[in-house]
This record gives structure tokens, C-alpha cells and sequence, in this order.
């Protein structure tokens, strides 16, 4: 038994798993504790020691911390399964400028000024918003893993061209980078399991590294592969 263990916060919309089997199978003898958390605590929950290391969306105050930027998501708008915009493919935000827009205070996305018609209400939470689209009080832009999250089955969603996206990365305490925090660092990189985290392995202990051989003189003293075959216009005897 070992009293270690990797605490790695994530925030809604995020799936670790795949990351978390990873770990499982390269540090057995450590247990990673998956840590759940709001968009908007994810970064205290570091500071204050609530994580070792966490799945967070961008933008999010640096200081003290190293982030590194791992994917960015697709911006879709959530509406009722019988909404108009369902017969397209995608829409622009200029196709919503008759809907009335759900701004949930948690909102992920990052706008210089939000589409369509301001709706009456400001919920509290994108669970809530998801609520009131059912309810058929305005539609909802969110990132598409916030829409799978909260999927309903008298919803659906279309991608948003030309709209703010939401990143997620991974962040950690800089101070606090240690062992585990470059191990997972190497998982989420997708860096196999002999890469030693990007460096060259060194050979084991009282092996020293093979040296390429050099192919043996031929006759006139110069080296070069042995085929078997004499030179162009003669014969082997």
C-alpha cells in the first residue's frame, strides 16, 4: 500500500477517463483521485491545494501556475428538436439574430458582444439554461461537450460557425511540479511508456550502446557490401 496519490481536478464537460486508464496501467502503485469541479473553482481548488494538477478551460489567471493548451472545442447552439435551425447542418451567428440568447453566469465562452436577442432571464448555471431551452424561453451557446453533458432528448444542437471557443488545458501549481505532475504531463502528451518523458533512454547499467559495424574490405582494399557479384563486365571465377 502506498499513502501517495495524483489528485487531478476537472471541470464539467471534460472526460478523464481514457487519461486516468493510462495512469493506471504506468504508475499502478500510485492511485489517481479524480476531483471534480466548477469551471470557476478550478483554479482555487489548485492554489489552495485542492488538486495536484487539473483539466481546465482557458482563459484562466497564470500567475503561479504552467498551463498547457491541449484541444478546443466546437461551439454548437442548443434548441428544442423542432427549432428551424435543426434543417441546417451548421449555423452562423447572424442566423440567430431573432433568437432569444440564454448568458448563464457560468458561461464558458468569451464574447465581445452575444448574438440575437437578449432573453429575459440570466440563469445561474448552464444546467439551468438547459432547462429553460426545454421550456422553450431561448436557445444556448455552448461548447459541444457541455451539450452532450446536459443532453435531453427533446434537445438537440447544431455547430456555430465563426463563434468564441472554449479550450481546455492542463494547469498545475509551478512550484509544485513534481515526479507525478511530469508523469501526467506525458500521458495527456500522448508520450508512450519508454520515452522517459521525452528524453533519450539511457543504456542499463554495464551496457554500453551498440556501434553500427562497418562492412568488410573487398579485395582491393576498399570497403563496401558483399553481393556476391563481380564487377560490371566480369565474371566471378
Amino acid at each position: 500500500m502506498t499513502d501517495r496519490e495524483f489528485r487531478l481536478a476537472y471541470v464539467p464537460g471534460v472526460t478523464p477517463a481514457k487519461w486516468a486508464g493510462v495512469w493506471a496501467e504506468r504508475v499502478p502503485d500510485v492511485p489517481l483521485t479524480l476531483v471534480p469541479v466548477a469551471a470557476a473553482e478550478a483554479v482555487r481548488s489548485l492554489r489552495d491545494g485542492g488538486a495536484d494538477a487539473g483539466l481546465v478551460r482557458l482563459p484562466v489567471d497564470r500567475e503561479g501556475l504552467s498551463v498547457i493548451p491541449l484541444y478546443v472545442e466546437t461551439t454548437v447552439v442548443v434548441v428544442p428538436k423542432d427549432h428551424l435551425v435543426t434543417a441546417a447542418d451548421e449555423v452562423t451567428v447572424a442566423d440567430l439574430a431573432d433568437e432569444e440568447v440564454l448568458h448563464p453566469m457560468d458561461d464558458t465562452l468569451e464574447w465581445t458582444v452575444l448574438p440575437g436577442l437578449p432573453a429575459f432571464t440570466r440563469p445561474d448555471t448552464t444546467a439551468e439554461a438547459i432547462e429553460l431551452v426545454a421550456a422553450g424561453a431561448g436557445v444556448l451557446l455552448v461548447p459541444q461537450s457541455l451539450a452532450r453533458l446536459y443532453h435531453r432528448k427533446d434537445l438537440t444542437y447544431r455547430p456555430v460557425v465563426e463563434a468564441p471557443q472554449s479550450q481546455i488545458a492542463l494547469a498545475w501549481p509551478t512550484e509544485a511540479t513534481t515526479e507525478l505532475v511530469e508523469d501526467f504531463i506525458g500521458i495527456v502528451r500522448g508520450r508512450t511508456v519508454n520515452s522517459s518523458r521525452g528524453r533519450t533512454p539511457e543504456p542499463a547499467p554495464g551496457k554500453t550502446r551498440k556501434q553500427p559495424r562497418s562492412p568488410a574490405p573487398d579485395r582491393s582494399g576498399r570497403r563496401g557490401a558483399q553481393t556476391g557479384r563481380g564487377r560490371k563486365g566480369h565474371r566471378p571465377r
